[in-house]
């Protein structure tokens, strides 16, 4: 019964390809979003008209011409895109090697420097700094285009913000807890 029980860990492997393939998605938006923003760039008015819908807010003005903050809006959406990704593998790779196999990378000359000793007290942790860089960039996202939002929304985004930085900052502080006492239980041992 032991070893069933132990064997559904593998249960979680279908989960894992699944948000590869949410990845691959990210990659392609990621992907058409640049090409659109350099198509706008170099005069192409499809690509132009893309770009202004991708960052038009519903009941708002909407932008006529590439400008600086309709480039940075796109530019903020990108680095969203990749911090999301980011924020997969870290999921993905750290969930996998934490609660399904070890993946044996340590010879690894690519194996990111937080795999070797992550858990998942680590992975909580990394995960809640992650969220805040998202939060930040949709905050700041909002900050540009702020004359398009009502204070109600503003306001909402960033009690939403500031949430996050509490969770954060609480998860880091079990953390911490959590750490000093093992620290503490083993040098009583010896």
């Amino acid at each position: 019964m032991s070893n069933f029980i132990f064997a559904t860990r593998w249960l979680q492997v279908p989960l894992y390809l699944g948000l590869i393939l949410a990845q691959c998605v990210y990659v392609f938006h990621f992907w058409v979003e640049l090409t659109d923003l350099i198509g706008a760039a170099m005069g192409n008015e499809a690509a132009l008209q893309h770009i202004l819908d991708a960052v038009s807010t519903v009941g708002a003005a909407r932008p006529t011409k590439l400008n600086e903050a309709t480039i940075m809006l796109v530019v903020l959406g990108l680095i969203d895109v990749v911090m999301i990704s980011n924020l997969l593998i870290m999921v993905i790779v750290g969930g996998y090697e934490t609660f399904v196999s070890r993946m044996n990378l340590s010879d690894h000359p690519d194996q990111p420097e937080w795999l070797s000793h992550v858990n998942a007290s680590v992975l909580k942790v990394k995960l809640a700094m992650a969220i805040i860089g998202i939060s930040s960039i949709h905050l700041l996202k909002t900050f540009i285009n702020a004359a398009n939002y009502d204070s109600k929304t503003l306001m909402a985004q960033t009690g939403i913000h500031i949430a996050f930085l509490f969770s954060a900052l609480a998860i880091a502080f079990c953390d911490r807890i959590m750490t000093d006492t093992q620290n503490m239980s083993r040098n009583q041992q010896h």
